[in-house]
C-alpha cells in the first residue's frame, strides 16, 4: 500500500528546518544535524512501522550539509519528495537523494546568501538603523519584524515548490533569468539605500575659511556647490578602496580617528 506524506509532515518538517536548521552547527558535517532532524517528521510517516527503514533514513542525511536557511529550504522539500518516492518504491535511492542535496546546496546558498545577506539584510537593516538614529524606537522592531517575515515567507515557498515539483523546480528558477533579475533590482535598491545612510549618517564638513582681505571664501560653500554631501562620499568611497585592498576595517577606523582629530585641531575638518 502506498504510503502518502500529509500536509501537516511536511509544515512540522519546514518549520523545523526553519528554526533549528543550524542546531549542533560544527566543522564535521556543518548543518547536517539540523537537516537530519527536519526529515524525522517525513521519516515517521514513511516508515511508522519499519525502525531499521527509517533509521537508515536518518543516517542518510546525517552527513555534511551546508546551505543558506531560507532559499536552501526548497532541498528539504526536495529530499521529502524523493524519500517518500523511495519509501513507494519508486525511481529514487539513497544515491539520488544524496547527489541532488550535493549538487543544489552551493548554487542556492550563492542565491540565498546575495540575496537574503546583501540585499534584503542590507537595506532592512540601513533603513533600521535610520529609525535608529533619529530616535524611532521601532527601528529593530521593524527590522526583527520585515527580515522575519522574509525568512518564513521564502523558505516556505522554497520548501514547498521543492516537494511539488521535484528535483527540476530549481533547476528550472536557476535557468529561467529570474533570479538575476531580482538580484539585480535588489541590488539597486540597496545602493540608494547606501547612497541615502552614505549622505545623512556620515557627519563631516570643512569649516576651513580662506580670507583674501576683506573677502572670506568659506571651502564648505564651495564644495556644496560642487556636490552637496561630497565629503561623506568621499570618506566612503576611500574606506571602500581600502577595504578592498585588503586593509583591516580596524585600521580605517584608527585612521579616521586621527585624521578627524588633527584635521579639528587644525580646523580644517568639522
Amino acid at each position: 500500500m502506498a504510503v502518502k506524506l500529509e500536509k501537516m509532515d511536511l509544515i512540522k518538517s519546514w518549520l523545523i528546518w526553519i528554526h533549528f536548521g543550524q542546531q549542533c552547527y560544527n566543522y564535521e558535517i556543518m548543518q547536517g544535524m539540523g537537516f537530519c532532524h527536519s526529515m524525522n517528521p517525513i521519516t515517521k510517516r514513511l516508515y511508522p512501522d519499519n525502525p531499521e527503514k527509517r533509521g537508515e533514513a536518518i543516517n542518510r542525511h546525517l552527513t555534511y550539509y551546508n546551505t543558506e536557511n531560507n532559499w536552501g529550504a526548497a532541498i528539504g522539500g526536495i529530499s521529502a519528495s524523493l524519500e517518500e518516492d523511495m519509501a513507494n518504491g519508486g525511481e529514487a535511492n539513497e544515491g539520488v537523494i544524496q547527489n541532488i542535496k550535493t549538487s543544489l546546496m552551493g548554487p542556492l546558498a550563492g542565491i540565498g546568501d546575495t540575496i537574503t545577506q546583501s540585499l534584503v539584510k542590507t537595506i532592512t537593516l540601513g533603513i533600521a538603523c535610520e529609525m535608529a538614529l533619529r530616535g524611532n524606537a521601532f527601528g529593530p522592531i521593524f527590522f526583527f519584524l520585515i527580515m522575519s517575515a522574509y525568512c518564513f515567507f521564502i523558505s516556505n515557498r522554497a520548501y514547498f515548490i521543492g516537494y511539488n515539483m521535484g528535483k527540476n523546480s530549481v533547476l528550472k528558477l536557476l535557468s529561467s533569468g529570474k533570479v538575476a533579475q531580482i538580484t539585480e533590482a535588489l541590488g539597486v535598491l540597496s545602493m540608494m539605500v547606501v547612497g541615502f545612510l552614505v549622505a545623512t549618517n556620515i557627519g563631516i564638513g570643512m569649516p576651513l575659511v580662506l580670507r583674501y582681505g576683506e573677502v572670506s571664501v568659506p571651502i564648505q560653500e564651495i564644495l556644496d556647490t560642487i556636490m552637496p554631501r561630497l565629503l561623506p562620499l568621499l570618506v566612503f568611497l576611500g574606506a571602500f578602496v581600502l577595504i578592498n585592498k585588503g586593509m583591516k576595517p580596524v585600521r580605517i577606523i584608527i585612521i579616521m580617528f586621527v585624521v578627524g582629530i588633527i584635521g579639528s585641531l587644525l580646523n580644517i575638518l568639522g
